[in-house]
């Protein structure tokens, strides 16, 4: 299998954190250079109609798209260790929490960078700073929610380590590299400490 990613983007990093908890061995990592609009390229667009990282390519030359498909699928082939919920009833608080975390914290933030940065601006045309900074405060409100829900418990679907603390700690990663977003000097102290223990995961680095 091959898959497709870009240095620094935040959708292929959860993809290769989730492989990295897993232990897969043997998928290609092929670079695509965003910058370079190699996203928009005949042969990727042909992969990917939507121009969009990641996919993976599988053995049968079908391309699977989207992030949370993707680790759906990958945890199909290698079932533990578990991410994704043991049985119907945990797969769905699991699902709550990641849907919750991607669809406001992580959207907001994904917002917020490529309305304001500049240089995202190659990326998206046009730019319209204030929704941009619009989402900044509205992704620092949805922080302010999870970091009272980490508040009650370690992790952000429950007491385990599951697929929505990797998209929480993907999105987070990507404020704090674009937005100099730091939850404990915003007061938000919960989610700054799960922010610390999860830099100390080996997969975070990936």
């Amino acid at each position: 299998m091959k898959l497709y990613v870009s240095t620094f983007a935040p959708n292929p990093r959860r993809v290769t954190m989730f492989i990295a908890e897993k232990g897969i061995a043997g998928i290609e990592q092929v670079m695509i250079d965003l910058a370079a609009n190699e996203h928009k390229s005949e042969a990727f667009v042909a992969k990917n109609p939507l121009a969009r990282v990641p996919a993976l390519e599988l053995d049968d030359g079908r391309v699977l798209c989207e992030t949370r498909a993707i680790c759906t699928y990958l945890e199909g082939l290698h079932p533990e260790p578990n991410l994704m919920g043991d049985g119907f009833e945990e797969r769905a608080f699991i699902e709550m929490a990641d849907r919750r975390v991607e669809m406001h914290l992580f959207l907001g933030i994904a917002n917020s960078v490529r309305h304001t940065h500049p240089g995202l601006a190659l990326l998206e045309q046009p730019q319209f700073p204030d929704f941009g900074a619009s989402q900044g405060e509205k992704m620092r409100e949805h922080a302010r929610w999870l970091d009272g829900e980490l508040a009650k418990r370690a992790f952000v679907a429950g007491e385990r380590f599951t697929v929505a603390d990797i998209t929480a700690w993907c999105a987070l990663e990507f404020a704090r590299g674009l937005m100099k977003f730091r939850p404990g000097a915003e007061g938000m102290p919960h989610l700054q400490a799960w922010r610390d223990r999860m830099a100390e995961r080996p997969s975070a680095g990936r």
